[in-house]
C-alpha cells in the first residue's frame, strides 16, 4: 500500500512536472511579454522624456544664448563702466589731491584760527578789564550826572537871574535911546524948530533967533522959544523913568570961525550963561524943579572949536553959531551898577 502510494506519488509527480513546465513556459512568455511591454513603455516614456529634455535643452540653450547676449551687453556696459570708473578714479585722484591741498590749507587755517583764538581770548580778557573800567566810569559818570543835575539847577537859577539882570542892563543901555525918541516926538508935536542928534540927544537951537550978532543978550523971539522949549525939554528928562538917572544938563555956546578965538570963547560962554540964567529964572518952573536945575544945570562956551562944515568941506558959518542943550546920564553910577550886575552874573 505504501508502495502503491509511492508509485502514485511518482506518477503524479511526472504528470505534474510536465504540466508545471508548460505553466512555467507560459509564465516566462508572459513575463517576457510583460518585460517587452514594460520596455516599450519605458522606451516610449524615455523618448518622450528625451524629447521633453531636448526641448528643455533647446529652451535652455536659447535662454543661455539670450543670457550670453545679455552678458555680452553687460560686459560691454561693464567695460564702459570700467572706463567711466577709471575716469572717476582719475577724478578721485585729482579730487584727493585737491582735498590734500585743502586739508593742508585747512590745517594752516586751523593754526591761524588757533592764533586768532588766542588773540581773541586776550582781547576778551582786555575787554573784560575794560568793561570793569567802564562800570567804574559809569558809576563815576552817574555821580557826575547827579552833580551836573544839581549844577544845572543852579545854572538855571543863575540864568534866570542873569536874564533878569540882562533885562536890567538893556534898560540901562537903552535909556538914552528912549529919551532921544521921546524928545524927538515931543518937539515934533510942539512944532519947535530944533535939531535932535539921533545918537547923543543933543539939541541945537537956532542962534539967529536967540541973539543978535556979537551979542549975548537974548532977544524976545529967543525968550519965546525958550519959554516953549524948556518946559517940554524938562518934562521929558524929569520923567519918573529917567529922573533918577539924569546926571547933568549942559548948555553949550558955539561961534563961527571968524574973529579972535579968545573973543569968540568969551562970547560963547556969555551966551551959554545968559541962556542958563534965563532958564533958572523962568516963572513957569516950580521951586522943586528950580532947585533940581541948580544942582544939574551947567553952561560952557566952546568958542570956534567945534564948527559945522558944509558938504564941500568949508565951514558953515550960520550953522556954527549955535546954542546946544545936552544931557548926560549918571555915567559913573550907571557904570558901577552895570559892574555890580556883571559881577553878580559871574558869581
Amino acid at each position: 500500500m505504501a508502495r502503491q502510494r509511492i508509485r502514485n506519488s511518482r506518477a503524479g509527480r511526472s504528470s505534474n512536472s510536465g504540466a508545471s513546465w508548460i505553466s512555467y513556459s507560459d509564465m516566462m512568455a508572459a513575463l517576457l511579454l510583460v518585460f517587452v511591454l514594460i520596455l516599450c513603455i519605458s522606451l516610449h516614456q524615455y523618448f518622450q522624456m528625451l524629447d521633453l529634455k531636448t526641448r528643455e535643452l533647446d529652451d535652455q540653450r536659447a535662454l543661455v544664448a539670450a543670457q550670453q547676449h545679455t552678458l555680452d551687453q553687460q560686459t560691454l556696459q561693464l567695460a564702459a563702466s570700467q572706463v567711466e570708473l577709471d575716469n572717476q578714479r582719475a577724478q578721485v585722484i585729482i579730487i584727493q589731491t585737491q582735498l590734500d591741498a585743502q586739508a593742508e590749507e585747512l590745517e594752516n587755517t586751523r593754526i591761524i584760527l588757533a592764533d586768532q583764538q588766542a588773540e581773541l581770548d586776550a582781547a576778551n580778557a582786555a575787554l573784560a578789564e575794560r568793561e570793569n573800567e567802564l562800570i567804574i566810569l559809569q558809576a563815576e559818570l552817574e555821580n557826575q550826572r547827579i552833580l551836573l543835575g544839581a549844577a544845572t539847577e543852579v545854572l538855571n537859577a543863575q540864568r534866570a537871574a542873569l536874564d533878569e539882570q540882562t533885562n536890567r542892563i538893556d534898560d540901562l543901555v537903552g535909556m538914552r535911546t528912549r529919551i532921544i525918541a521921546d524928545l524927538s516926538s515931543e518937539l515934533a508935536a510942539a512944532n519947535i524948530r530944533a535939531t535932535v542928534d539921533s545918537k547923543t540927544g543933543d539939541i541945537v537951537l537956532d542962534n539967529a533967533v536967540l541973539f543978535q550978532t556979537n551979542s549975548s543978550t537974548i532977544m524976545p523971539e529967543g525968550r519965546a522959544l525958550l519959554d516953549k522949549f524948556i518946559p517940554l525939554y524938562l518934562s521929558v528928562l524929569l520923567k519918573p523913568d529917567y529922573a533918577d538917572y539924569l546926571g547933568q544938563i549942559i548948555i553949550e555956546g558955539h561961534t563961527d570961525t571968524a574973529g579972535d578965538y579968545i573973543a569968540n570963547l568969551e562970547l560963547s560962554q556969555n551966551r551959554a550963561l545968559s541962556v542958563a540964567k534965563y532958564v533958572l529964572s523962568m516963572r513957569s518952573l516950580d521951586a522943586q524943579r528950580q532947585e533940581l536945575l541948580q544942582q544939574i544945570l551947567t553952561s560952557t562956551g566952546r568958542s570956534e572949536s567945534d564948527p559945522i562944515y558944509n558938504s564941500d568941506g568949508t565951514v558953515n558959518m550960520d550953522a556954527s553959531r549955535r546954542v546946544e542943550f545936552k544931557f548926560s546920564l549918571k555915567d559913573a553910577e550907571m557904570i558901577e551898577e552895570l559892574q555890580q550886575l556883571l559881577e553878580q552874573s559871574d558869581n
